[in-house]
């Protein structure tokens, strides 16, 4: 495994099916915004970005998931995705997937690989 690039947060930041952490990654050649959360024990990173409009898509900061803490929700269309695959599953981009980023957890840190 590769030496793990940059921290993201403490794992304890992210409780499962709560709220995520944002943060800035380079994504073809410019900064974009991303974010971590974790479902089902694991943490998963996404680019902060509907796949149907290219808006983020948290309510407030940080707020990714619905109110059960089950699905990943656009706040702007109702996109409804996955946490553990990004995949819609409703919504006006069902069928598409949120853009995947990488991330490991090592010793109670999250980091971006």
């Amino acid at each position: 495994m590769d030496k793990p690039q940059r921290l993201i947060c403490a794992s304890e930041a992210l409780a499962d099916g709560g709220d995520g952490v944002r943060f800035e990654i380079e994504h073809d050649g410019e900064l974009a915004p991303a974010f971590a959360v974790r479902f089902g024990g694991k943490v998963y990173a996404y680019l902060n970005r509907c796949a149907h409009v290219a808006l983020e898509l948290d309510w407030t900061q940080g707020r990714f998931f619905d109110s059960y803490g089950l699905y990943l929700i656009c706040a702007t269309h109702g996109a409804t995705y996955l946490p553990e695959n990004g995949r819609c599953i409703a919504g006006p981009c069902k069928g598409a997937r949120l853009t995947a980023i990488p991330v490991t957890e090592i010793s109670g840190k999250v980091f971006l690989e």
